[in-house]
């Protein structure tokens, strides 16, 4: 267990920088290379925008940042939440999307799914686990052999390893269809890629919800500090630091439709080139988030002075409701597709190129990529990956993540308190 000190001296490290740093480190990588598939994205086989499953996402999302605020005022009081901050309402999905059921789907078709997948190992012998690796969170949980509703993934089985351990306490996380999912602590030997770490904490779920049960991830890695964690204990990646099995204190992503890969302890000079641009975090809470955020449109800035927290489990970009419509203002032909989710829809021949910055360069987000989908099979309207919500962190905080993450080579650094970018080889 860590203590609320342990915590705050974490926290205390987390210091604000209105500079980027630049660092020119093109030696050897001596870190661990964990290669990632892509799960589809938001759009169909036939390029239309998924609606149901992208709104799903939206309001999983919102909730996975109540659950972070929750977390964090447990672990460390209520005066560590970020300024603004406020513990929203539980969000729920639409009404005439309650019973819309993702079992509909089968598991084997993932072009649907919305993450960026790897293998996981746990137990001794190790059993073998497809995750979902997310900076969003701080946790590890998967399905074990207790959980009925769980047959579509592969389960942790506690008594085939010699290095399980049940703990106390307890794992819970709701959702926007009014479901939830719970399991039990256990510590076991946790290995991914080359990287293990001895009595890792994590959550085996012994009910989950039916928003998992046809995901092809069997659960989810957090990436995050440990003063996010639901079980109150230390992520797998801290760990690693603690233990020792982590080459350098920071992991890195590229994120592609292939060669895709998450790096672990430190950085592949193979997939960038130059200066890695590093922004010191701004958060004294834990999160992965940076400021002096300014986003631009055909090379004029729309909005500046933001704060972006860099979320690898989140696909659009969300922006507080009044930033997100007055960009969308900014855009010609665009207009409201859903005002309940902050939508907004342009003509597909007009998409529009945008970038963003923290103070040093611009990093460019393609048309392709911020095109989101048809609004319909024979629609000449495109969704764009840009919506409004507010997320109760603050007026000004922003969320970026795998629509902004694919336009460089992203690098999260413990030692640093800092988030880094490089252009992508």
């Amino acid at each position: 267990m860590f203590c609320k000190t342990t915590l705050f001296t974490v926290a205390l490290a987390l210091l604000t920088s209105a500079s980027p740093i630049i660092r020119d480190d093109l030696s050897t990588p001596t870190g661990i290379c964990v290669p990632l598939q892509k799960r589809g994205s938001l759009k169909t086989a036939e390029g239309v925008f998924d609606y149901t499953r992208a709104v799903r996402q939206l309001v999983r999302q919102r909730n996975k940042f109540r659950q972070n605020l929750i977390n964090l005022q447990r672990n460390l009081g209520a005066g560590a939440l970020p300024f603004g901050a406020e513990i929203k309402a539980l969000a729920t999905l639409p009404k005439h999307l309650l019973h819309d059921k993702r079992g509909g789907v089968p598991l084997t078709d993932q072009s649907f799914d919305l993450e960026w997948t790897g293998l996981v190992a746990i137990g001794n012998p190790p059993q073998n686990f497809t995750i979902d690796f997310d900076t969003g969170s701080s946790d590890l949980w998967i399905p074990t052999t207790a959980c009925e509703s769980c047959s579509n993934h592969a389960l942790y089985d506690p008594v085939k390893s010699s290095t399980s351990a049940k703990q106390n306490g307890s794992f819970e996380i709701h959702y926007g269809d009014g479901s939830h999912t719970t399991g039990t602590p256990f510590s076991d030997t946790v290995t991914i890629g080359g990287v293990t770490v001895q009595e890792q904490f994590f959550a085996a779920v012994t009910t989950e919800s039916p928003e998992f049960a046809t995901d092809p991830s069997d659960g989810v890695l957090g990436l995050g500090f440990p003063a996010l964690s639901n079980l109150y204990r230390k992520p797998f990646f801290f760990t690693a630091i603690d233990q020792g099995t982590a080459p350098k204190s920071e992991f890195a992503f590229k994120l592609d439709q292939s060669g895709s890969e998450l790096f672990i302890g430190g950085t592949n000079e193979q997939l960038y080139t130059g200066d890695i641009e590093f922004h010191n975090l701004t958060s004294k809470a834990g999160f992965w988030q940076i400021g002096g955020g300014s986003l631009s449109l055909k090379g004029t800035e729309i909005s500046s002075g933001f704060d972006a927290i860099i979320d690898s489990g989140s696909t659009i970009i969300t922006a507080p409701p009044a930033a997100a419509t007055a960009f969308w203002a900014e855009v010609d032909g665009a207009q409201v597709y859903d005002e309940g989710q902050c939508l907004w829809t342009v003509p597909c021949n007009a998409v529009p190129e945008v970038s963003v910055s923290f103070g040093g360069k611009q990093w460019t987000i393609s048309a392709e990529d911020f095109n989101a989908g048809t609004a319909g099979p024979d629609s000449d309207l495109c969704v764009g990956a840009l919506a409004g919500a507010d997320l109760g962190l603050g007026k000004n905080t922003w969320l970026l993540g795998d629509t902004f993450m694919k336009s460089t080579y992203t690098v999260f650094s413990v030692e640093k308190s800092a988030v880094g970018f490089a252009q992508l080889a």
